[in-house]
């Protein structure tokens, strides 16, 4: 991936970077460094897992290393291989391609199973016939110690007897669990003999019904590291009291020291990165789907028309910290009209139109007006514009009795149509209820842009569509998904209360001719409304375009 604003080589280094520098001048690993992004493929990423993706990634490459793609998947009641696909397809979007193929936690289901035997052997690890509420009992509390299983005490013998039968299938689900024999006093919860493996009789999208028993997610993720000798496991905060008990794995396994660092993660404000609560959207119809414009997947993200070096620079702006924040969506929003004003094409659409009868423009004329694609962009050319008699303007481009510092139409006063001529007000025309249904204005036929000789002067620029050739167009106008910006952080309140029953309304809009071969994902400045990206659901018969984001912040006040 080129990365030509990415990698400042004089910006101060990040405490990851600070670690892997002092590792590289230890000669630990030989110098090298190896990560991974171990995505859980029980629905799609989101914005926090792009922190992630950057931070892996973006890391490894600095310092000559290798990225692995392992998806860690131990749990075949939520997992599936359309997860696993959009997935692979989100990484490759966002710019990051990993190490060889993909590789899965299931791979190593047996080197994992003989790890467990091996615990097993050395009497660090027991059968618990007890139920999970026992279980569960049985932690005790963050102020007082557990209290040890009637089973924790069993013979080496019978624990590798009664955990081949779980693999076997003697079992019914539920009814047994392999324990790690730790600490029943840490003052760590995760310490206190952590279930380690269960049984489940379900299919799995990739090894079938060969296993009833899976391991859990803390000691396959750590396992999995050291097998493929990953030298920096870099993961969010939430993991740091996780640590212990992966190291804990490390040495009595005796095997690769992967070493785990916690950054902090990505936290957006208006933003919601549970998968489970991200689900329940989509389940509950609160949202069209994964890839829905308002959600915070690179999905529904790229729908919506983030560019992905907008998503990656965010990312680098946040910061890798080691303590967790909320970062402002505003800065978002920045980062993507940043990329967007640099690779957009311009085009005139009108949201809400209001119709102009050039009363002395020839009846039937019509003049090919040539405008810029993209003022950023020398390269980018011109296209033309058909103008004629009759067009459509935004409504609130005129005003009855507009204040001192309104510049455009209200009657008698002048406006320039952009890359057009001036027009002048002469008469509104309104309907049965009083309402402004059509202006009927004048031209100065010397005044049209790029060879104005008229000597008019018009204060104001106004975009505009010629009524007989304009499009129509299905425009999505998308708000943040919740009104709080964190939604999730009210003991006493579900987070669906906040969610915005007004973040999405669609309007017919007219759009000039050449957005009718639109292709989906491309994106578009509407002049002086923002940007708008194509929709998947886009076709030349029926335009459809999502707003990306306003052309100014319209939530800092």
């Amino acid at each position: 991936m080129t990365t030509s604003t990415e990698t400042k080589e004089k910006e101060p280094l990040n405490f990851i970077e600070e670690i892997i520098e002092e590792d590289i001048r230890n000669g630990k690993h030989a110098g090298r460094v190896h990560t991974r992004f171990p995505p859980e493929p029980n629905g799609f990423l989101h914005i926090g897992h792009a922190k992630a993706l950057v931070v892996n990634f973006e890391t490894a490459q600095k310092y000559g290393g290798k990225t692995n793609l392992r998806l860690d998947d131990t749990n075949p009641s939520t997992e599936n291989t359309d997860y696993v696909d959009n997935i692979k397809n989100d990484i490759r979007w966002l710019g990051f391609e990993w190490e060889g193929e993909e590789l899965y936690a299931s791979d190593y289901f047996e080197q994992l199973y003989q790890f467990a035997v091996k615990l097993i052997h050395k009497g660090l690890a027991y059968v618990d016939d007890s139920t999970p509420e026992e279980i569960a009992a049985q932690k005790g509390t963050p102020t007082a110690p557990g209290t040890e299983s009637p089973f924790r005490n069993r013979s080496i013998e019978e624990n590798l007897d009664l955990f081949a039968r779980m693999r076997a299938g003697d079992f019914p689900d539920g009814s047994r669990v392999l324990r790690a024999k730790v600490d029943m006093a840490s003052p760590n919860m995760h310490m206190r003999d952590p279930v380690i493996y269960r049984i489940k009789h379900e299919h799995h999208h990739r090894t079938g019904d060969d296993w009833c028993i899976y391991p859990m997610y803390d000691f396959a993720h750590g396992q999995s590291d050291s097998i493929e000798e990953i030298t920096h496991s870099l993961c969010s905060l939430e993991f740091r009291h996780h640590r212990p008990l992966y190291d804990w794995f490390i040495e009595k396994l005796e095997i690769f020291p992967s070493r785990q660092i916690e950054f902090a993660r990505m936290n957006v404000a208006y933003m919601i990165t549970s998968k489970r609560r991200l689900m329940k959207l989509v389940t509950d119809n609160y949202v069209t789907g994964w890839d829905d414009p308002r959600m915070p997947t690179l999905a529904g993200m790229r729908r919506r028309g983030y560019p992905a070096p907008a998503i990656r620079e965010f990312c680098r702006r946040a910061g890798t910290a080691r303590r967790d924040n909320v970062i402002e969506y505003e800065l978002l929003e920045f980062c993507v009209r940043e990329e967007l004003n640099r690779t957009s094409l311009r085009s005139m659409v009108v949201l809400d139109p209001l119709k102009v009868v050039i009363t002395n423009y020839p009846e039937g004329q019509v003049e090919d007006m040539s405008i810029e694609n993209n003022p950023e962009d020398p390269n980018a050319g011109h296209r033309t514009m058909p103008f004629s008699q009759e067009l459509y303007i935004e409504r609130d481009d005129y005003m009855d009795d507009p204040p001192k510092n309104y510049h455009r139409l209200a009657p008698g006063k002048d406006v320039r149509l952009k890359s057009a001529y001036i027009i002048h007000c002469d008469e509104v025309i309104r309907d049965a209820n009083g309402e402004v249904s059509e202006l009927h204005c004048s031209y100065y036929p010397d005044s049209r842009s790029g060879s104005d000789t008229s000597g008019i002067k018009a204060k104001g620029v106004i975009h505009w569509v010629s009524a007989p050739h304009a499009i129509q167009a299905e425009v999505r106008l998308y708000d943040r998904l919740f009104t709080d910006p964190e939604p999730t952080n009210h003991e006493d309140r579900d987070y669906i209360e906040f969610y915005n029953t007004n973040s999405l309304q669609v309007v017919t809009a007219f759009a000039e001719p050449s957005l009718k071969n639109a292709q989906p994902g491309q994106t578009f400045q509407f002049l002086r409304k923002g940007y708008f990206c194509t929709d998947t659901d886009s076709t030349p018969a029926n335009p459809v375009f999502n707003l990306t984001v306003n052309l100014k912040d319209s939530w800092s006040k």
